[in-house]
């Protein structure tokens, strides 16, 4: 875990009501940090629920084609981040300023009834399911490791320490989601990591990515990876 981060699991009561915050693009992977900016009235009023209880929010990506329904509760992933507010700053005009911190992925079960501004889900906690195997993650290991050295001049400073990036993981899929978190830019990319519960496959994906970033360097080695 991040440094400062609870260990603390959801409750079967938080499960049953969580505040769920959707947004276009954005997806959360447990061990991460996310920072947000609060300015809706209806997510500030999330946010003062979540402040004054639990901290969790879980950050639920939106579906394409949701543009008509913004203003509404259009569909979401049925895979979710679910994070704990680690830091907050509350500004004078009701907008927030937050730090969201994942903790586990979340299965959607259920919308509850409408009875607030904001959106509330019921979930369930998803585990990592048994990897093929640690010899399958060290062979995905050692090929990420191989395209990163040739990316690695074309990256930003703050995204050329893979040790550094995975700093805090335990195990293997808590290495692989805080490396999918800095070097993932497509958020259908990252969804689809979110989803995916074993790890062996979540470093197949993350080299499939890395391999397409390569690919386009190939094609122009002058144009830097941002």
């Amino acid at each position: 875990m991040l440094p400062g981060v609870s260990p603390h699991r959801p409750t079967p009561e938080e499960l049953a009501a969580l505040l769920l915050f959707p947004l276009p693009n954005a997806v959360l992977f447990p061990g991460t940090e996310l920072p947000l900016h609060i300015f809706e009235p209806r997510y500030r009023a999330m946010t003062e629920r979540a402040l004054a209880g639990s901290k969790l929010i879980l950050l639920g990506r939106l579906r394409p084609g949701y543009e008509p329904e913004y203003h509404e509760r259009p569909p979401v992933f049925d895979i979710a981040g679910l994070g704990r507010i680690t830091r907050d700053v509350r500004h004078a005009d009701g907008r927030f300023d937050i730090v969201l911190t994942g903790i586990a992925r979340v299965r959607i079960t259920a919308e509850l009834p409408p009875d607030e501004p904001y959106r509330l889900v019921r979930g369930e906690v998803l585990e990592d399911a048994p990897s093929a195997g640690s010899l399958a993650i060290r062979a995905w290991e050692t090929k990420l490791l191989e395209l990163f050295q040739g990316l690695r001049p074309h990256l930003p400073e703050s995204v050329r320490d893979l040790d550094a990036l995975a700093a805090g993981a335990t195990t293997p899929g808590e290495r692989i989601d805080r490396l999918a978190a800095s070097l993932t830019a497509d958020p259908d990319a990252r969804q689809r990591m979110l989803e995916e519960l074993d790890p062996a496959e979540r470093y197949c994906l993350l080299v499939a990515q890395l391999a397409e970033f390569a690919s386009a360097l190939s094609l122009d080695t002058a144009a830097p990876l941002n």
